[in-house]
Parts: structure tokens; sequence; C-alpha cells
């Protein structure tokens, strides 16, 4: 009986120790993890969120680029008659799309479907201004048929995209 207790005065200390240890230890890896965690979510921040805000920023220009108002001034005189005037914007909608087009992966699935319907309404716009007026016509008058469909429309085919990406870079970094 000796024998145990004399066991238990050295096992009891020598397990509150080790316990000790375990809990000092642990506290220890927990606290390297979190700041390690710290460190990586601040090196994420410090380089994906210029790229970020780049790609909110290249997707405002290309929808401006893409209203009807600035493609038709920036493409004037590019034509002579409608068909070539419209075969003119069309592709450079396309062209500007395709540059863009990787910025997908930076900004929301809603951002990105609004900014796909801007383009298609954009486009739609251009398709139906064009039918409206002969081929052959001069590409003045297809410029005149765009405006007319805006001013019906009281609103910009690109307004509502760049809305949702304005109100999402406010959402995230704001």
């Amino acid at each position: 009986m000796e024998l145990i207790a004399d066991l238990l005065k050295l096992t009891i200390p020598a397990a509150l120790v080790l316990y000790g240890m375990f809990l000092t230890v642990k506290l220890l890896l927990e606290r390297e993890a979190a700041r390690y965690q710290n460190d990586v979510k601040t090196r994420y921040t410090e380089a994906v969120i210029p790229i970020r805000l780049q790609a909110y920023e290249r997707m405002i220009l290309f929808l401006e680029r893409i209203s009807p108002n600035h493609l038709l001034v920036r493409l004037n005189g590019s034509a002579t008659t409608v068909l070539d005037f419209q075969q003119r914007l069309l592709a450079e909608i396309r062209d500007e799309y395709n540059h863009n087009l990787s910025q997908q992966v930076y900004m929301s699935e809603a951002v990105w479907d609004q900014i796909q319907i801007a383009m298609n309404e954009v486009t739609m716009l251009i398709n139906q201004a064009s039918g409206d007026t002969s081929p052959d016509a001069p590409a003045i008058d297809l410029s005149k048929r765009i405006f007319e469909r805006i001013v019906q429309r009281d609103t910009q085919p690109t307004a509502a995209a760049i809305r949702a990406v304005k109100e999402e870079i406010q959402q995230l970094f704001m």
C-alpha cells in the first residue's frame, strides 16, 4: 500500500506538470497558427485587392466604351453605310468584350451577368435600329435611330450594369 502511495505521489505531480505543458504548447501553437493566418490574409489583401479594384475599373471602362453615346461618337466616320457602321459597332463591342473577358474572375456572378446583359442590350439596340433603316443609307441614319431608341427608353442600356459594379465595389471595399 505504501508503494502505491509513493507511486501516486510521484505520478500525480508529474501528470499535472505534463498536462500544464500540454496546455502551454497547445496555446502557443494556436497563437502561432492564428498569427500565420493573419499574415496570409494580410498578404492576400495586399496582393488581390488592387487587382480586384483594377478589374472593376476595367469593367466600368468597358461599359462606358460600349455605351451607345460614347461608342457612336468614337466610331463616327469609320463607315459610310448603315450596314458597314453596324458591323463596325458590333465588332468594336466584341473586341472590347474579348479584351476584358478574364475580369469575370474577380467579380461576383451576379455582376458579371449584369455586364453581359448590358452588352447584349447594346447589341440588340444596334441591330434593331439597323433593321429600321436601309442597309445602303448613310451611317448617320443608324446613329440617329440608335439615339431615338435611347430617348424612347429614357435610360442607357449600360446604366444598370454600371450601378451593379459600383454597388459591389462599395459592399466589398467601403
